[in-house]
């Protein structure tokens, strides 16, 4: 008789018990947090700008044969794994007068690792407009003497800073040259943040093929 009473709970019990404890984890689905607010917009200077996309925004600088291994980190790790997701885009900042630096970049992601770069936006900016709009960021690092920096940071669709605020400190950005940083911390940050969206968008009865 006791095995019979076993029998039931397994069946019926668990799976109630399960559907109650995944229905409230969407209820209290955690956020990626919003770190800063009002990130500099773009669109006076480019037709690319952080309103209504989902933003990896990477500073590369004017040494950008120097940074290649910290942009073939970011295409494998985080652009072909995540840029299917229709409102997702990479913004890469340059400097001036580093088109065929960004042009050479850019063929040699497109024929080496086979990557469609239709989501890779280089936008050329003035030395002192990209560091406005570093600075906008508010983080605690600094831009380097070619205007760039190895750190790359989640901009959501209001223009907002997303990272880490927890027991380990801030996090504003995501270290480009080490895939651990890469693979422990953005990978799982940009999946939360995609993850947010696509609940949003279900909640508004909205549906899209990458979800």
């Amino acid at each position: 008789m006791k095995k019979k009473y076993i029998v039931l709970t397994i069946l019926f019990v668990l799976p109630l018990v399960a559907y109650l404890f995944f229905a409230s984890g969407v209820n209290n689905f955690a956020k990626l947090p919003i770190l800063k607010q009002n990130v500099l917009s773009i669109s006076d200077y480019s037709k690319v700008d952080f309103n209504q996309k989902i933003s990896i925004l990477f500073f590369l600088g004017s040494n950008i044969e120097d940074r290649q291994g910290d942009a073939l980190n970011m295409n494998q790790k985080i652009y072909k794994r995540f840029y299917d997701f229709e409102d997702f885009q990479f913004v890469v900042i340059c400097p001036l007068e580093s088109e065929q630096l960004a042009d050479d970049l850019k063929n040699k992601l497109e024929m080496g690792t086979n990557t469609d770069m239709k989501k890779w936006n280089f936008v050329f900016l003035d030395y002192n407009v990209i560091e406005q709009v570093f600075n906008s960021l508010n983080t605690n690092t600094d831009l380097d003497q070619y205007s760039g920096s190895p750190y790359v940071y989640i901009v959501d669709k209001n223009r907002s800073l997303r990272g880490r605020n927890d027991d380990d400190g801030i996090k504003f950005g995501y270290d480009s040259r080490s895939v651990a940083d890469i693979n422990n911390f953005m990978v799982d940050d940009v999946k939360v943040i995609l993850a947010e969206y696509r609940l949003a968008l279900k909640k508004n009865g909205i549906t899209r093929k990458d979800l």
